[in-house]
């Protein structure tokens, strides 16, 4: 029976997690990218070959690039976007040319996710990622003081909000201006207000239906040239799946993605199948998407997230939280069978432990966490590919 080919998640060389502790996890390969290359230049096949044999010198495969990122001119279909889309195809081609097969993008504005606290102690003592409607409000409202923000919330939300502020010292407010701001692209950089403003600023007329008709464009151009050279594109989904400082959001239901495989009907364009942002939308039925996308799917980030209450969630253990982790693994093995393909995975984010506090690295990237899930979700498959055999 085949099996995912389970992978982790390396930032390069100067991740704070090594390859050899990757290969140390029981992982097959990783998912990585040129983090060093501007967004919007061309992937080099000299670039891309050195990185290519540093992992294989560690013993590890590069399964899957993430990401290869999707420049703002293209997203807002303006300034050099024909250019930008012009590197893309280059890029893709070299990519192609070093045996690499599947991409993974994300076509979301400005921010590419957003959380309101990256140390959320949990009952246990780890910590983990959690998002607060109340704090991101606070945020918006007072922090970085968007024009026009009032007019995106009710009367109650602004109060409560206001409120929750009122207990927060100026540390804590620092704290979660800088912690909003992580999703931003080179995001080590201390932004200000006004630079974030000025980003958002150029956003201004471009709504959910504006948004999708250019992620329509892009890929018209590119999806083809990916289903030429063998090719996977993997869009990843919003995170979180609602609109947040007025920006559009297009990849957060199951709609969404109908929408997006309709529009480019070529199997290159296809999904990361993202089960913590996908669960964040109350609406969404993960097996469902699982069952009729299926053959859409190029790559899978396994986590669970808990929705506490409305408009909060936190990462929740792998096999825990509202993600129905037994049943869709079982869905996996069964549309990978039926494909006759194994597909990438990586159990995305993990908790912090207490033995690797105070190391460096990315938030939500700890390696124990990560290895903690890789190894559930890998006795998870091995007892379902017994039952099955076996027909327990």
């Amino acid at each position: 029976m085949i099996r995912m080919q389970q992978t982790m998640r390396w930032y390069g060389p100067h991740d704070g997690v090594s390859l050899k502790e990757i290969r140390q996890s029981g992982a097959s390969g990783v998912v990585t990218a040129l983090h060093e290359i501007p967004v919007g230049e061309v992937w080099t096949t000299a670039e891309i070959g050195k990185r290519l044999a540093e992992i294989r010198e560690a013993g590890l495969d590069w399964t899957v690039i993430e990401s290869l990122p999707v420049h703002e001119d293209i997203k807002r279909r303006n300034g050099n976007y024909e250019l930008y889309i012009k590197n893309y195809k280059e890029s893709l081609k070299n990519i192609a040319s070093c045996g690499l097969r599947v991409i993974t993008y994300n076509f979301m504005p400005v921010l590419d996710w957003v959380r309101t606290n990256t140390m959320f102690v949990n009952e246990d003592g780890t910590k983990t990622l959690r998002f607060e409607k109340d704090a991101f409000v606070f945020f918006d409202l007072s922090l970085l003081k968007r024009p026009g923000a009032e007019n995106d919330y009710t009367g109650e939300e602004m109060a409560s909000a206001l409120a929750y502020g009122d207990k927060l010292s100026e540390e804590d407010k620092q704290l979660l201006f800088n912690t909003v701001l992580l999703g931003l692209p080179g995001s080590k950089e201390n932004f200000t207000p006004e630079k974030v403003l000025s980003l958002l600023k150029e956003y201004e007329g471009i709504d959910d239906t504006r948004l999708r008709e250019n992620l329509q464009l892009f890929l018209s151009e590119v999806a083809p040239v990916a289903e030429e050279l063998g090719l996977k594109l993997a869009i990843h989904p919003d995170d979180p799946p609602f609109s947040v400082l007025g920006l559009p959001r297009i990849v957060c239901s199951e709609q969404d993605i109908d929408r997006i495989f309709e529009a480019v009907p070529v199997n290159a364009n296809g999904l990361c199948f993202c089960t913590g942002s996908l669960g964040a939308n109350p609406d969404n039925n993960l097996v469902r998407i699982l069952e009729k996308h299926g053959d859409r799917i190029h790559f899978l980030h396994l986590r669970s997230v808990e929705k506490e209450r409305k408009g909060v969630f936190k990462e929740a253990e792998h096999l825990g939280g509202d993600a129905p982790m037994a049943t869709i693994v079982h869905k996996i093995l069964q549309l990978m069978n039926s494909r006759n393909t194994a597909l990438p995975m990586r159990p995305d984010h993990g908790a912090l432990f207490t033995l690797e506090e105070g190391r460096e690295h990315y938030s939500g990237y700890s390696l124990i966490g990560r290895l903690k899930g890789l190894a559930e979700i890998r006795g998870l498959e091995q007892g379902i590919v017994y039952a099955l055999e076996q027909h327990v």
